[in-house]
């Protein structure tokens, strides 16, 4: 796992990428200046969380980006199955050794599947943001909200503009 961690890390600081898929929920990244992983055919809020959209389910998770400034995440806080989530709304929380993040569903629906894997393995939002760490599945109200995200170079400009400005 350390050797796993430190290759990617090095990867990110030379910039190379991969066009090699793990999973599903894995399609070829790019990698920002701001050393943070952004996969193509993911939609992306400003405020940090993912969205990848496979026919009538909508998986959601915080992006790279967001589990770098957090810091170790040691709890996380995710809605019950079966409610209703809404866009730029507050449906969750993590819990990191820096700080405690709502987390904001962007798009509205219904939650139809929640990952309970993160109660007993919060890290996995560290090592694994856009597989294993994936927090809700949901069933999209509005499907037009999507439209309303950042692609991949949008996203990666938002994070590069954002880190400069601080």
């Amino acid at each position: 796992m350390a050797l796993r961690m430190w290759a990617s890390s090095t990867a990110n600081a030379l910039k190379l990428s991969s066009s090699v898929s793990k999973s599903h929920l894995s399609p070829a990244f790019s990698i920002s200046r701001c050393f943070s992983s952004v996969l193509e055919g993911l939609k992306y809020a400003n405020s940090h969380e993912w969205v990848k959209h496979e026919g009538s389910v909508a998986t959601i998770g915080i992006t790279d980006h967001a589990q770098g400034h957090l810091g170790e995440v040691v709890f996380a806080e995710l809605p019950e199955l079966n409610s209703s989530v809404s866009k730029e709304k507050n449906f969750g929380a993590v819990e990191s050794v820096k700080a405690t993040s709502e987390i904001l569903s962007p798009i509205s629906g219904e939650v139809i599947e929640v990952n309970t894997k993160l109660t007993e393995s919060p890290g996995l939002i560290n090592t694994s943001p856009y597989e294993e760490g994936w927090m809700i599945k949901v069933k999209p109200s509005n499907p037009a909200e999507l439209d309303t995200l950042m692609g991949p170079k949008e996203y990666t400009k938002f994070c590069e503009d954002e880190d400069a400005a601080h």
